[in-house]
């Protein structure tokens, strides 16, 4: 049994090893600045994947849709932006790069206070909260974002105002809705931890469908452009995510007593 200055000695050294793979990832995502930027900057290309996905499904269903170019310049307007972006985006890009080793570094540090229980139940809601994480940041990059930036990037209230968007504005708002869609696609989590604490069951969740749904298309209907196809887009997803949360209620029902008696097993 560790006395607690050796508990935080353990949390010392797992902290340095955690920061040291992160200095590691980032350093290594700088030095590839121009493979890194051009991953960070193709969704605010007219030309980006996703515009041409959503055209060819367009084309399958029998609609002739075509999105317009558009070329939005990014300025730097502070001497040193350039290279401050290029250390953020390193140490945002570094944290994300290194996040499994730190679940990992985690799950060591606070696994021999578990029942084996808890153990094994911890590790599968590390992995889906992981999983969803990762899910939520690519729906982000690949629907939300692209499609968002060329509405608000093209959107003005008079034709002689021209939109000229700074670098520091791009990444901030980049890296805050990916973090953003992030936690959305935790719902299902969510749900899990209020249903344990007994705040939530399926039943209450099957109730106020109708109510989740029109509050998710609200949600949506803010942040993309005005129309039906993106909204779309956006809220199916996110729906999908309230049904499963009341899949994972209805599986989990019986998960406390079953937890119990792990329990007293093995005390």
């Amino acid at each position: 049994m560790l006395t607690f200055g050796g508990h935080l000695e353990v949390l010392r050294k797992m902290l340095f090893r955690i920061i040291a793979v992160v200095v590691v990832m980032a350093s290594i995502i700088f030095c590839f600045k121009q493979e890194t930027f051009a991953i960070l900057l193709a969704p605010s290309k007219f030309d980006f994947c996703t515009f041409g996905f959503v055209e060819a499904i367009m084309h399958d269903l029998g609609m002739d849709l075509h999105f317009e170019e558009f070329h939005i310049p990014l300025i730097s307007t502070d001497l040193s932006a350039q290279f401050m972006s290029h250390i953020t985006v390193s140490c945002i890009l570094g944290v994300l790069l290194a996040s499994p080793y730190i679940l990992f570094e985690l799950f060591r540090f606070i696994s021999p206070a578990l029942y084996d229980s808890e153990r094994r139940y911890s590790v599968l809601v590390a992995v889906i909260i992981y999983a969803l994480f990762i899910i939520g940041i690519l729906m982000s990059y690949f629907v939300i974002f692209p499609i968002s930036f060329r509405f608000l990037a093209n959107y003005q209230v008079d034709e002689s105002i021209k939109s000229t968007i700074t670098l520091d504005s791009y990444i901030s708002t980049f890296a805050t809705l990916n973090f953003m869609m992030g936690i959305v696609f935790q719902l299902p989590v969510f749900a899990f931890v209020l249903g344990r604490m007994g705040f939530i069951d399926a039943d209450l969740l099957r109730g106020y469908r109708a109510y989740a749904f029109v509050l998710i298309m609200i949600i949506a209907a803010i942040i993309t452009p005005p129309d039906i196809f993106t909204l779309l887009i956006v809220t199916i997803p996110i729906y999908a995510l309230y049904e499963l949360s009341i899949v994972v209620l209805k599986r989990w029902e019986l998960l406390p007593s079953d937890i119990c008696e792990s329990e007293d097993k093995v005390e």
